[in-house]
């Protein structure tokens, strides 16, 4: 599910529980007994779509592995409010331990397949691909275009390494799209794409004429857009075209129909609400 990365990710939530826990939790050892017992409930306090249930689990069994915790919802469920998402069984103290973090983590990425599946439902008529972008947590990358999956939508590039964008500064330092893409063409392996950055009609024909592969139209009106993608299709059909810039909800649709292969939003990571979910102790089950 996380691509080998599982190891790390155990490694963060040890970070992150030392960042909560710190020499201990003061109020639970002092107010509830050792040895005392419980079973919790998860539950969704509103509608949306559940992400980030296995990461909520390796929080609670990197707290103490005897932990019992049992999915009841599914990875990427439509909640209703009041529908139960999982069960932890065992030590109160350990429960306690966990709880936070657990659900600061199922909030956010929950939150994040909510905005994403709202988006995806948008288009859903056209023949276009939602992606997210780098503009997410510092730290938490992986589990946010996790997250990102689960709602509908896919992944753009994940950092810096992975694929040549060229934008507008890089464009300013090189001296232009031509010599920025000549540059990088001579230094990249074969099996690597460029994409151009363009925001005018100008510079997507500079990015056709010097090859790139992936021609994103920024900040675009609808009406320009088509515009390029006519310009694309006809001089270079296998060119992908990608929308981005001030995408939302309102917009997307408009730019969907104009023919662009991928639409990039960045608010699919930076501007969301967290999903309402709860964690209740329920009877006590010994001591």
């Amino acid at each position: 599910m996380f691509n080998g990365y599982e190891d790390n990710l155990i490694q963060w939530i040890k970070s992150w529980l030392n960042e909560d826990v710190g020499a201990g939790d003061i109020t639970t050892a002092t107010t509830v007994p050792q040895g005392h017992s419980s079973c919790a409930v998860i539950h969704a306090k509103q509608d949306g779509i559940l992400a980030g249930l296995p990461v909520a689990e390796l929080v609670f069994r990197t707290v103490h592995p005897d932990l019992k915790f049992q999915p009841i919802a599914q990875e990427g469920q439509k909640l209703h409010k009041g529908d139960i998402i999982a069960e932890v069984e065992g030590s109160t103290h350990h429960l306690l331990t966990g709880e936070r973090l657990a659900l600061n983590l199922l909030q956010r990425m929950s939150g994040i397949a909510t905005r994403t599946r709202e988006y995806v439902d948008a288009i859903q008529d056209l023949p276009v691909r939602l992606v997210d972008t780098r503009k997410t947590t510092p730290g938490h990358r992986m589990l946010e275009k996790y997250a990102v999956r689960v709602g509908g939508g896919h992944n753009h590039r994940f950092g810096l390494y992975d694929a040549v964008m060229i934008k507008d500064n890089h464009i300013k330092a090189a001296g232009g799209i031509t010599e920025a893409v000549n540059s990088a063409r001579h230094q990249i392996p074969h099996t690597m794409t460029i994409e151009v950055e363009t925001e005018s009609i100008e510079q997507v024909q500079e990015a056709l004429t010097v090859g790139a592969d992936i021609i994103m139209l920024d900040n675009m009106s609808p009406e320009r857009m088509q515009e390029a993608v006519h310009m694309i299709r006809e001089q270079a059909p296998h060119v992908k075209i990608e929308a981005s810039g001030n995408v939302s909800l309102n917009t997307i649709y408009n730019l969907a129909a104009t023919g662009v292969d991928i639409i990039s939003v960045g608010r699919l990571t930076y501007s969301f609400e967290n999903l309402d979910i709860s964690l209740d102790l329920g009877a006590k089950k010994g001591e």
